[in-house]
């Protein structure tokens, strides 16, 4: 290791930073991108360790800790394998930006993440021909207490990969900087906090380390936006710069809870279409899929995933690399359902054993297409609850081209939306917006609890008149019984 003054003869002259790119902070924002995406941060914004001043009017700084690649010879035009070569050295970053300015930089990031001392960065450079790059581990602290912990072991893009993209667009020269994303962890601080940024190579000879950037936080004087945008914030800017609505001290954003999950397990989505259709939803049925494995029951919250017909310029655009299929498999998390939009053609597949592998490893709950699957055997091998049209062994660029994902679709008559609540059984796939599940759910038990009696009524020889559906007769009848099991039972 060697000491790394960023602000000396060593200042990098171009500053690049990627917005999204470990695994735990993309489960955060719910997104997961196709390609690296940049922002230029001025020079000017670099630091050594020392303060930063969180601007007068503000309240919403927060740290990212980041690992720091140092160009060591210029790169134009590198490919990946090639591109390593041209790091001499990685070191600590810290990605400061004041999330009350965010709104202005339309994602540019100049006003929120640009300010005098925004990019501390050492306070040591490891020899990057010292050290895997896929085995590099950063570590942040706030007040000593550990905030982010993650390896580069899992990246969405790997460095060489950043090195040589951004060398097809412009030459990187000996000196600049590119940060390659935060993991989760990141948060807000505040004057007098302390941020302690780590890199280190645990595996490699002699555990080369960065050792801590250390950032104190401070009361600035200075007022941004008197001669342009101010601050402003919102419940989403505060929720994501504290990386959750909780921690921000915001009501917790709508969440499927175990308890939920039991509810809804315990009634049918017969039963919960009938709530539905008194409540005005009459089109929330996933119609033409048939599950995979009878009997079983799906549970989950909506991530969507939209075909659109097949053209080959588009499908040449689209449909290879790293689509919108691959991302949305991808950047599937436990409990999630996978809602398919193939416009109700069964013409060829819309998933198979790979993909359906997948989903497994990422810990769905399921997945519903309109469409077809694929090596179909396989697939339900895997237990992963699925249903669909049927089996076709055809691929899906004969009449789908992957198009976007985590939109509003349309599967099987039904209007589906991230975060839709998603039940199937053997009668079909219901889809229940959040605000409803738990009112539908209690009505829906009500309902079942009614049905029991009206059926051992009838299987005592009563007639239907008058019966299903209760009369008053017979509804006061069954008020008296239900009262009369309540005393039963607290009496227990």
């Amino acid at each position: 290791m060697a000491p790394y003054d960023p602000t000396g003869p060593d200042r990098p002259g171009k500053i690049i930073a990627l917005h999204l790119n470990y695994p735990s902070r993309i489960a955060q924002r719910g997104r997961t991108p196709e390609h690296p995406s940049y922002f230029v941060k001025p020079t000017t914004s670099v630091a050594r360790s020392g303060e930063i001043e969180r601007p007068r009017g503000t309240e919403l700084l927060a740290f990212e800790g980041e690992i720091a690649l140092v160009i060591g010879r210029a790169a134009r035009g590198v490919d990946r394998a090639d591109a390593w070569s041209h790091v001499a050295a990685v070191t600590a970053a810290n990605d400061f930006g004041v999330y009350d300015l965010r709104w202005a930089d339309k994602g540019s990031n100049l006003r929120s993440k640009g300010g005098d001392g925004f990019t501390p960065l050492g306070p040591a450079a490891i020899d990057a021909r010292a050290v895997d790059p896929n085995a590099l581990r950063i570590r942040s602290w706030v007040d000593g207490e550990l905030a982010q912990d993650d390896t580069t072991a899992a990246l969405v893009f790997p460095f060489e990969q950043l090195v040589a993209d951004l060398s097809q667009l412009i030459t990187l020269e000996a000196g600049d900087v590119i940060l390659t994303g935060t993991p989760a962890g990141s948060s807000v601080v505040v004057p007098g906090q302390v941020v302690e940024v780590e890199v280190d190579a645990p595996d490699a000879p002699g555990a080369p380390s960065t050792g801590r950037l250390v950032t104190r936080v401070v009361q600035g004087d200075a007022v941004p936006g008197a001669f342009g945008a101010g601050p402003k914030v919102d419940d989403l800017q505060r929720s994501e710069a504290w990386g959750s609505a909780e921690a921000a001290g915001l009501e917790p954003a709508w969440r499927l809870t175990a308890e939920r999950r039991e509810r809804l397990a315990s009634v049918a989505t017969a039963t919960l279409s009938a709530q539905l259709r008194k409540r005005g939803f009459d089109d929330t049925t996933i119609d033409g899929v048939h599950p995979l494995h009878p009997g079983e029951t799906m549970i989950g919250q909506a991530r969507t995933l939209r075909f659109i017909p097949a053209r080959p310029d588009l499908f040449a655009s689209h449909g290879g690399g790293y689509n919108a299929q691959k991302r949305a498999f991808d950047g599937l998390n436990p409990g999630d359902v996978l809602v398919i939009e193939a416009r109700g053609e069964a013409g060829t597949g819309t998933v198979g054993d790979i993909l359906a592998l997948r989903a497994r490893v990422r810990g769905a709950a399921g997945i519903v297409t309109d469409g077809g699957i694929r090596d179909i055997a396989a697939v339900a091998a895997l237990g992963i609850p699925a249903y669909s049209k049927g089996a076709h062994p055809a691929v899906l660029g004969r009449r789908h081209v992957p198009w976007e994902v985590d939109v509003t679709v349309a599967c099987g008559g039904a209007a589906v939306q991230p975060g839709d609540v998603i039940v199937g059984d053997g009668d079909g796939v219901l889809v229940i917006p959040p605000h409803l599940v738990d009112e539908v759910v209690d009505a829906a038990i009500m309902q079942e609890r009614e049905e029991e009696y009206i059926a051992a009524r009838v299987a005592e020889g009563e007639p239907i008149d008058g019966l299903y559906p209760m009369n008053a007769a017979w509804r006061a009848r069954y008020e008296a019984a239900a009262e009369q099991g309540r005393e039963t039972t607290d009496g227990q």
